[in-house]
């Protein structure tokens, strides 16, 4: 009788130690590059930036005041809040309706901070040949705006002034990139933009015909991920005891700003320097008063019915920043 070979299960014994050892070793692999710190927002990730083009994090970036973090270029805060939701960026700075449409659609976020009152950085913008001498005038015409931005509360705010509901206008949602070739074409009346798009508008031929000065603060709000917030406080601090650095350092050097940030925004400096004068603001803590007021903004949205109720945005503010701004 044959003796029984042994070699199969030796083989098999010897593939199976392989095979745990590969195993192993991509565990350690994996590990190694952050996957599990990424995982639990460790601090093996670099602290991921969302900004925009002119916002006062563009400074920060510009000057390399921040060389230890990634950056993220968003064209609007509905697109930067969108990145939060996906959990792509930590960090980001929006304006005032992006927090309450972000919130309407469950995205988590925290409003860690905010600057002072800017609102004559965002204007309705159309052609002087027109004929229009007040927003009143474009009952019945086309009036771009990107929706869920900062410019969408001034459009409710200026309906409001004017005893105007959005039935009375027709609205277009454009993107900047969108709205500004509409607007050089004729394809629309009205532009309700933001800065530097707004600057760069600002031609022979175009007027302003409102900005938000007595309707909207259109201030700049710092939002972050709440896991962030919570895991990374102290990274998040020293972030942002430099962006405020930069930015009183911006608003004491107007000249230097200018040319720091032409460069990086690529448009000319003095369209740069024009908009700067009117827009770069210092920063500020979140109070309740600022609760109140994305509140107020939240509660309108919901009764033009923008956005689905009900929202709590107050509870979003979280103030243990605040000394950083004060």
């Amino acid at each position: 009788m044959p003796t029984p070979s042994t070699s199969r299960p030796r083989h098999r014994r010897l593939l199976t130690a392989a095979l745990s050892t590969v195993a192993l070793l991509a565990t350690v692999a994996v590990s190694a590059c952050g996957g599990s710190a990424d995982a639990d927002g460790g601090s093996a990730q670099k602290l991921r930036i969302g900004y925009q083009r002119f916002g006062g994090l563009s400074l920060v970036k510009a000057r390399g005041a921040a060389p230890d973090v990634e950056w993220s270029l968003f064209e609007s805060g509905p697109a930067l809040t969108e990145a939060l939701k996906a959990g792509s960026i930590d960090i980001g700075q929006v304006g005032e309706a992006p927090p309450v449409f972000a919130a309407a659609g469950k995205i988590p976020f925290s409003v860690i901070g905010t600057s002072a009152p800017i609102p004559q950085g965002e204007a309705v913008l159309v052609k002087a040949d027109r004929g229009y001498r007040s927003f009143a005038d474009l009952k019945g015409r086309t009036v771009a705006l990107n929706k869920g931005s900062n410019v969408h509360w001034l459009l409710v705010r200026l309906l409001e002034a004017n005893n105007m509901t959005l039935k009375d206008i027709q609205v277009k949602y454009l993107k900047p990139a969108e709205g500004r070739p509409a607007f050089d074409g004729g394809q629309i009346d009205a532009w309700v933009i933001w800065d530097p798009y707004f600057a760069l508008a600002e031609q022979p031929g175009v007027q302003v015909l409102a900005d938000a000065t007595g309707l909207a603060s259109n201030r700049e709000y710092v939002l972050a991920s709440p896991r962030a917030v919570d895991k990374r406080t102290d990274e998040i601090r020293a972030f942002l005891q430099r962006y405020r650095e930069v930015t009183d350092w911006g608003i004491a050097h107007p000249e230097e700003r200018a040319s720091t940030l032409a460069p990086e925004l690529k448009i000319p400096q003095d369209v740069t320097s024009r908009a700067l004068a009117r827009s770069a603001k210092p920063l500020a803590p979140v109070t309740p008063a600022i609760g109140d007021e994305l509140q107020a903004i939240t509660d309108s949205f919901i009764a033009l019915e923008l956005i689905p109720g009900p929202v709590d945005l107050r509870s979003r503010v979280d103030g243990r920043f605040n000394e950083v701004f004060q």
